[in-house]
């Protein structure tokens, strides 16, 4: 279940955890310590995220309906809390460091084989 950067071809995750309940979205990373380094979870629906709680700091992908990159956050820190992104459906939360290892940037086409 990866994550595949379409328009850079390039991976930033081979394994998935999707969040699709309310408790499951509101939960997400917080009970974790810390991501690996290929894994990410993927907030389905999400027009906005939190990371009140969280650990570790993180990357954040916001994406459209078809999986388009709106807005991308490197190493968003613990005790934060994002934009709404009106236009938004979901969100990757993925370890610090995957948009610049992968290139990825707005605009960008996603694949997320669940």
């Amino acid at each position: 279940m990866p994550v595949v950067n379409l328009s850079k071809n390039t991976w930033l995750a081979t394994t998935v955890l999707k969040a699709d309940s309310f408790t499951s979205r509101l939960v997400g990373l917080l009970r974790r310590s810390t991501i690996g380094p290929e894994e990410a979870l993927w907030l389905v629906p999400s027009k906005g995220i939190h990371t009140i709680g969280m650990k570790f700091t993180i990357d954040v992908i916001f994406l459209d309906r078809k999986s388009i990159v709106l807005d991308a956050i490197p190493g968003l820190a613990p005790h934060r809390i994002t934009g709404v992104h009106f236009r938004g459906h979901s969100v990757l939360e993925l370890p610090k460091g995957t948009l610049h290892n992968s290139c990825t940037e707005i605009g960008d086409k996603l694949e997320i084989s669940f």
